[in-house]
This record gives structure tokens, C-alpha cells and sequence, in this order.
């Protein structure tokens, strides 16, 4: 995905439009500033995103205002200001024994030990950009699975002799693992596995690789009581989270905005 380079972002923004937020006007210089922090595919995309995170700290600043939280000619920091509207305005329930503990039975393979597992490869390496070379290998990784289908002992000799990978000098052996030691297309398959060869070649970046699973060890279910902080701190986080969305949404709706279509809800969360 190409991104935006903050350096390359133009000095001026004649094809963007001032936003006005109940008659107070956003310059396109301010958003064209802004816009740094949101890099997306397209300039559009970010000043879309910049243009929207600068409405809505408007929104809430105006909002503040009207509150008399602070004087309009006040120096008091914006940041600040916003969190003590939001502590006013938007309600922080907690989440309850019983709300916890739905959650955890509805979602139990979340709360589970990582699986390990202790693997060995054969890589036949080949360019991801040359399919010729990649239909080759594959078709040897077939073969040495067959090979090793009848004769299985022959793993780490045969890794000795075919493996591109450094592990062949000791037998291909990958040692133990878990999710986030190895690229995602390789993981993705082989903790999937059974203990035992892999009856197909996994293909990753770097080639195929002839996979056999050495050992597996089974996530453990963790009991409530292990999680069940990590689960109400979750729950009030993102409780609080759809309660700033709906007030932001709230205080959209009755607003004037002009030079911007606001997207949708999930988009209005305040940063």
C-alpha cells in the first residue's frame, strides 16, 4: 500500500475546501497540517480522515463552551478540556460480575495458554516472483513428501541434503514455536497440523517447505477468575468507547457542518 510521505505533502491546498462547524471555519491550511498524522492511500483519504478529527475536537470544544467549562478567551489546554466535558457528559458504566462472566462463556477459546509446537522443515527456496521456479520446487516438496511417506527416518538425512533453510545441519529441526515466530502464511498452516508429516508442502515467501509436526501442546483453558480483570477492563473500554461515539454522533447531528461529509460511526470515535 503505498502511503503518503509527510515530507512530500504540498505547501498549499488549492483544490481543498475550508470546513465550517457552526459558523467557526477550519482552514484547509490547518488540515492540510493535519493531515501528516493520518497517511492513507490516496490525499483525499487523508484529508477526509484529518478534516473529521478536526470536526470532532470542534464539536467538543464548542461543546464545552456552551457548557461554560471555560471562558471563550481561556488558555486552558484543549486536551484537558475535552476529558473533563467527556467525564461530564458521558457516562463510564462498569461492568458487572454477571456481564463478565456471559462474556467469558461466549468467548472461552480466547481465554486459552498458546498452543506450542515443536516442528521440522525441509525449505526448497525459490523466488516469489518466478512461478516456473515455484511450480518446480513444489513439485520436489511432493516428491520428498512421498518419499518420506515410506520412509520417514530418512527426515533429517534428506533435510541435510535438500533444506535451504540453515536448520539442515541438524536435521531441519525448527526447535519450538509459537504464533508470531514465523512468517504469517507459514503459520497460519502449520499450527493447524497434527504431530506427524504434513501430507502437502506449505508454501511461504521463501519457497515450499516439506513441514513435520514433532510435538503439539494443547492451549489450556484459563479459569474465569484468571481473566476476569482483563475481561472488565475490556468490557468498560470499549462500553465507553460506543458511549463517546453515540455523544460525538449526537453532537454531529444537531451541528451545522459544511465542506465534509462525516463517514460513519465507527469513524467519529474521538483520538
Amino acid at each position: 500500500m503505498q502511503m503518503i510521505e509527510t515530507t512530500s505533502l504540498p505547501t498549499e491546498a488549492p483544490d481543498f475546501d475550508d470546513v465550517i462547524v457552526n459558523g467557526k471555519t477550519i482552514e484547509a491550511e490547518i488540515i492540510l497540517q493535519e493531515m501528516q498524522y493520518y497517511p492513507a492511500e490516496t490525499m483525499e483519504d487523508s484529508r477526509q480522515q484529518a478534516a473529521q478529527s478536526l470536526v470532532v475536537r470542534e464539536l467538543l470544544l464548542q461543546r464545552a463552551k456552551e457548557l461554560n467549562l471555560v471562558p471563550d478567551d481561556s488558555d486552558a489546554d484543549n486536551e484537558t478540556l475535552i476529558s473533563t466535558l467527556l467525564e461530564q457528559e458521558v457516562d463510564l458504566s462498569t461492568a458487572d460480575q454477571e456481564t463478565c462472566e456471559r462474556y467469558y462463556d461466549a468467548n472461552m477459546e480466547r481465554f486459552k495458554t498458546p498452543v506450542l509446537i515443536a516442528a521440522s522443515h525441509i525449505l526448497l527456496g525459490a523466488d516469489p516472483n518466478d512461478l516456473e521456479e515455484r511450480a518446480a520446487r513444489q513439485s520436489e516438496a511432493e516428491s520428498l513428501i512421498s518419499t518420506l511417506q515410506d520412509n520417514p527416518d530418512r527426515f533429517a538425512a534428506l533435510a541435510q541434503l535438500n533444506s535451504d533453510c540453515p536448520s539442515k545441519e541438524v536435521g531441519g529441526q525448527m526447535g519450538q514455536l509459537d504464533k508470531g515466530q514465523t512468517v504469517p502464511e507459514f503459520e497460519r498452516h502449520i499450527f493447524n497440523l497434527d504431530v506427524g508429516l504434513a501430507a502437502y508442502p506449505v508454501e511461504s515467501r521463501y519457497g515450499f517447505h516439506v513441514v513435520r509436526i514433532d510435538q503439539r501442546v494443547e492451549g489450556e483453558q484459563l479459569p474465569y477468575e484468571a481473566v476476569e480483570d482483563r475481561i472488565r477492563m475490556y468490557l468498560q473500554e470499549r462500553n465507553y468507547r460506543r458511549a463517546v461515539n453515540q455523544y460525538i454522533q449526537l453532537l454531529a447531528g444537531d451541528a451545522q457542518i459544511d465542506g465534509i461529509e462525516l463517514m460513519g460511526a465507527d469513524a467519529l470515535l474521538v483520538q
